[in-house]
C-alpha cells in the first residue's frame, strides 16, 4: 500500500514565516513567475535554512526514511557549494548530544564531480541514495556525499528535516525550492510531498 500526503506552505503565510525564520535573506517570489521560494545571496555569510518537517503526530525515526528530496533549480553555479543541500536533525536526550540542540547531524550533499547541474535546470535532488518512486517530471540527482556529526543511530527520533544553502557559495547565487518531500519505509509507504507556494 502507499499513501501520498500533499501540502502546501505560504511564502506569506505565518507557517511560511516559520519555516524560513533564519535565513538571511528571506526567500521571496520569483521575478519570472516560476513556482517556488527564490533566495538570492548578496554577500558575506547569507545562507537559507527551512525547516520543513517536525514531529507531528507519530514518531519518525532515521531507519523510517527511504529517501528525502527536493525539487528546484540552481540558477547561478560557481562549483559545489552553489547546490543546496539536505539535513537532517535528531532529538536530543541528555547523553552523548552532539549540541545542546540535538543528538546527531547528517547532512546529504552533492558529490560534484559526478554530476552535471545545467543553469535554471529544475532537478529532484534526493538523499540516501536511493531514487524516490515518483520524479514528478524532473531529473533525478543523489546527494552522495553524506556527513554524520553524533551517534545516527537507527532508532534515533528525527527532530528536523531541513533544506540548506552553503554559507561559502559566491555572492549573488540564486536557488529556487518549489518542491519538498520524502518517503517512508513503513508498510504503507507514506510518502510527503510539500509545495513550497511563493504568492
Amino acid at each position: 500500500m502507499s499513501v501520498l500526503s500533499n501540502s502546501q506552505v505560504k511564502l506569506t503565510s505565518a507557517s511560511g514565516i516559520a519555516v524560513y525564520a533564519d535565513s538571511n535573506p528571506p526567500p521571496t517570489a520569483d521575478l519570472n513567475g516560476r513556482d517556488g521560494w527564490l533566495f538570492t545571496k548578496s554577500s558575506g555569510t547569507q545562507k537559507f535554512n527551512y525547516y520543513l518537517w517536525s514531529q507531528g503526530s507519530y514518531p519518525l525515526r532515521l531507519q523510517d526514511l527511504r529517501s528525502v528530496f527536493m525539487c528546484g533549480s540552481v540558477d547561478t553555479y560557481s562549483n559545489s557549494s552553489s547546490v543546496p543541500f539536505i539535513v537532517i536533525y535528531t532529538k536530543p536526550t541528555g547523553s552523548g548530544d552532539a549540541q545542546p540542540w540535538y543528538h546527531s547531524r547528517i547532512s546529504y550533499s552533492i558529490d560534484e564531480p559526478s554530476n552535471i547541474i545545467m543553469l535554471g535546470e529544475k532537478v529532484q535532488f534526493f538523499s540516501h541514495m536511493v531514487r524516490p518512486a515518483d520524479n514528478y517530471g524532473y531529473r533525478q540527482i543523489a546527494l552522495a556525499t553524506q556527513i554524520k556529526d553524533g551517534d545516527c543511530l537507527p532508532n534515533e527520533e528525527i527532530l528536523y528535516i531541513t533544506l540548506q544553502s552553503d554559507s561559502a557559495a559566491a555572492d549573488f547565487t540564486q536557488i529556487l525550492i518549489s518542491d519538498f518531500g520524502f518517503e517512508t519505509t513503513h508498510q504503507e509507504k507514506i510518502t510527503i510531498k510539500m509545495k513550497l507556494d511563493g504568492n
